[in-house]
């Protein structure tokens, strides 16, 4: 089978062999493999539309049929600037590469086209299936990435080996559009954005409360059942602070400028973990008091770049469901399983599947890389091979991946994997041997004996703004009954039937049910029909025969057949799932 990778690289070339020949003067950037496909950045005369698409993708269909033959040359430096000398990118990075090279590559697509490029690429266009790919989308794109530099031109291509793997992803892609909580957010009224507050700053609407407020309810009470101590801690602090820590300079550019207050430089916290270092040393510990436990529903701050906000997915300011565990290291193991038993419960309530929704990758560190990492073999030997064994003995699906750990230690990521197939980290399990030497956190052992603690950095859910991003694609909008920010509409057959609607909507609100009464100015029909749209878990119709006998006539979202209940038993049955979860 073809190398897909070959095969997504040669059709960047076939794409820019299009668009040279449509845009004679065109601009050319680079064309790189991408995950699901491949890109390329021009600069061109103007704007392409999805016409231009169509065409430029039926030209790349014309070049593989005719078995067009993609072969690779060496060429000097001089020989490189004279065939690219109208094309001022391509001259860009051959001067970069005249620094360390005499010689660079170019690669020719039998007479259509010539790029200075390293492959690998297909032997012959004859190889590539011309129903497997298809280009997506064009988006603005600085050269090199940098803001300073001027906005090209990026097209996207598709491209699979066959093409059931394209229609198929595909499928998954307009699914994940459907599913996308900005959209969703939308249409169910959750959350907002807006310029006069500031990119990257949400704001949450009464409704998109009630499913954060629900969350925080919900970890408050798990973790406290699991020994956890919750604090308060400010969410800014000095800077010498995170100069202690050790992230000030790991993480200075993405925290917010320093604040001179007084004879003070403060700055917003882009992390916990120092508060809780100062709390932990405040007094003397002895071994009696571990593991000890320190938990905070914590706002932070980072600076993100305009490019990269996304939604709550990627936003400034966010609430992290954080804690640190300041064990002995005989605990950590037994701490580590704990931790994990607490993400994989909280997932079961939010019906997500362990090895499906989500799985685990244990991020290992460098060892050779001294200025990104701490330097000491012993302890990363130590912590990896820590948590490497908590996953194995808990069977946990979880992959291992090098140059991925924070600084001061080795971690397990909780890899998310979104409707779309695509994985992401939610959030870490991070073993800590660093931060107890800079911040002196010890503890008196049975001998009485100073003693330094390991540190266990976790989230049991995460940033509660990606947590909600995250079910909101998840459940397509459609919250289990707990979560749901209106859990029951209530909508009588008429005018003479409000007030007994009213009685209705008190006996469950007594219940702790969250209800909603629409304004009757339209149809019944109409009111279901926009309930069912805002997706609310039960929809309750009362008339002449529910107000007679102090019943209700309820239809569970998703289904056509609707039951008549008692109000009371109705009532106490939704305010027992609501109360269970579920």
């Amino acid at each position: 089978m073809q190398n897909i990778e070959n095969v997504r690289h040669s059709l960047s070339h076939l794409l820019a062999a299009a668009v040279l020949k449509k845009f004679p003067k065109a601009k050319f950037g680079i064309g790189p493999v991408i995950e699901n496909g491949f890109y390329y950045d021009f600069e061109l005369p103007r704007q392409i539309t999805n016409e231009d698409l169509k065409k430029l993708e039926s030209e790349m269909r014309k070049f593989i049929k005719e078995s067009l033959a993609f072969s690779q040359k060496k060429i000097s430096i001089a020989e490189a600037k004279k065939l690219f000398k109208d094309q001022p990118y391509k001259l860009e990075l051959i001067k970069d590469l005249s620094k360390t090279e005499k010689t660079v590559s170019i690669y020719k697509t039998a007479g259509v086209f010539t790029d200075l490029c390293k492959g690998g690429h297909v032997k012959n266009t004859k190889e590539i299936n011309a129903d497997g790919f298809k280009l997506e989308k064009t988006a603005g794109a600085y050269w090199r990435g940098d803001e300073k530099n001027p906005m090209l031109t990026r097209i996207y291509g598709l491209a699979f080996a066959t093409k059931k793997e394209l229609d198929e992803y595909v499928t998954r892609e307009e699914e994940a559009k459907k599913r996308d909580h900005r959209k969703l957010g939308k249409e169910l009224d959750l959350f907002i954005f807006s310029d006069i507050v500031g990119k990257g700053l949400p704001l949450l609407t009464p409704k998109g409360t009630v499913i954060r407020k629900e969350l925080e309810k919900f970890v408050l009470e798990e973790e406290t059942k699991r020994g956890y101590q919750h604090v308060v801690t400010p969410p800014l602090a000095k800077v010498v602070l995170y100069k202690k820590s050790g992230h000030y300079p790991y993480y200075k550019e993405t925290m917010y400028p320093v604040m001179k207050i007084d004879d003070e430089e403060l700055i917003l916290r882009p992390m916990t973990c120092p508060h809780h270092f100062v709390l932990y040393s405040a007094k003397p510990r002895s071994y009696k008091e571990l593991p000890l436990r320190i938990a905070e529903i914590s706002p932070q701050f980072r600076y993100e770049k305009s490019g990269e906000l996304s939604g709550l997915t990627k936003v400034r300011m966010f609430c992290l469901a954080d804690a640190h565990i300041f064990c002995t290291k005989k605990q950590t193991e037994s701490e580590i399983k704990n931790v994990l038993d607490l993400i994989d419960y909280a997932n079961g309530i939010f019906g997500l599947k362990k090895g499906a929704d989500y799985r685990y990758r244990l991020s290992l560190g460098d060892r050779k890389d001294t200025k990104k990492y701490y330097k000491d073999d012993k302890e990363w030997d130590i912590a990896e091979n820590a948590l490497r064994k908590v996953l194995k003995d808990a069977k946990a699906p979880f992959f291992e991946a090098e140059n991925e750990a924070a600084f001061y230690g080795p971690k397990i990521d909780v890899q998310m994997k979104k409707v779309n197939g695509q994985e992401e980290t939610a959030f870490t399990v991070q073993y800590d041997f660093v931060m107890p030497k800079r911040f002196n956190l010890t503890y008196k052992d049975s001998n009485s004996e100073d003693k330094e603690v390991v540190v266990i950095h976790r989230s049991s859910i995460g940033a509660f703004e990606r947590t909600m991003a995250l079910l909101i694609e998840h459940y397509a909008g459609a919250f289990p009954l707990w979560l749901a920010p209106v859990q029951v509409a209530v909508l009588p057959v008429s005018d003479k039937h409000v007030p007994y609607a009213k009685t209705v909507i008190k006996t469950l609100e007594e219940h702790g049910i969250r209800t909603e009464l629409p304004e009757a100015n339209e149809t019944l029909g109409k009111r279901i029909r926009t309930a069912e749209l805002m997706k609310i878990p039960l929809i309750v119709v009362v008339g002449d025969k529910e107000a007679g006998d102090k019943s209700v006539n309820v239809r569970e979202r998703g289904k056509k057949d609707t039951q008549t209940i008692p109000l009371t038993k109705f009532a106490e049955e939704t305010s027992k799932r609501a109360t269970e979860r579920k």
